[in-house]
């Protein structure tokens, strides 16, 4: 039997990063500056703080714009939470939802900066999974290796088994966040391209997924 853990930002929805750069873009910043900020000091920056319910959002637009400050240049904070709201991939969606009547566990393992709202778009989502694990209600957050297992053992007891971490297939965008994963023996998937992670994941998991 297999089990699915997927990602929110760039697997469900569209990644950031196009985002991310067409911000740097409009404000003259050199590409890439966001994301190697967000790689500066990973597990204890502001967006890592954030992550965690460490700061509210004036904190982490105080916190990271001081550290944009400290590598050089000028940021508005606020413009880069803006770029965080991507959209729904409907292929990924379906494929959920495929998963879903096939009988496969399925888990969302998201880090956000509040827990999601069942209302919107992105939270209404949350209702296609067996459990919802979010970094900013479990104060842990992706890649720290303590949110893998918590998942794996939110999702046992939602089905009423023992999931297995050799049962289980992650997908997420970010290789650091696929790592501690693997490790544990999980197979992962980096979506890159989101038709060639179904593709991987259709040979994972045996289910049609075509759409």
């Amino acid at each position: 039997m297999t089990a699915v853990v997927f990602d929110l930002g760039g697997v469900l929805t569209t990644s950031p990063l196009a985002a991310f750069r067409a911000y740097e873009r409009s404000a003259g910043l050199p590409e890439g500056l966001v994301a190697r900020l967000n790689t500066t000091n990973p597990h204890e920056n502001a967006w890592a703080r954030f992550e965690r319910s460490e700061l509210d959002r004036d904190g982490f637009v105080e916190v990271f714009e001081a550290e944009a400050r400290a590598a050089g240049h000028e940021v508005d904070a606020t413009q880069v939470l803006d770029a965080l709201r991507g959209s729904v991939r409907p292929a990924m969606v379906a494929a959920v939802r495929a998963l879903r009547d096939a009988g496969v566990p399925r888990a969302l393992l998201s880090n956000n900066a509040a827990p999601m709202d069942p209302t919107t778009e992105h939270g209404a989502l949350m209702e296609l999974f067996d459990v919802v694990v979010e970094s900013s209600v479990e104060g842990i957050r992706k890649p720290e290796p303590a949110i893998y297992p918590l998942t794996l053992e939110r999702l046992s007891t939602a089905v009423g088994r023992r999931v297995a971490d050799d049962e289980v297939v992650y997908l997420d965008d970010l290789g650091p966040n696929l790592k501690p994963a693997r490790e544990l023996g999980w197979r992962t998937i980096k979506v890159v391209d989101p038709a060639d992670a179904l593709a991987e994941l259709a040979r994972a998991t045996g289910v049609d997924l075509s759409t």
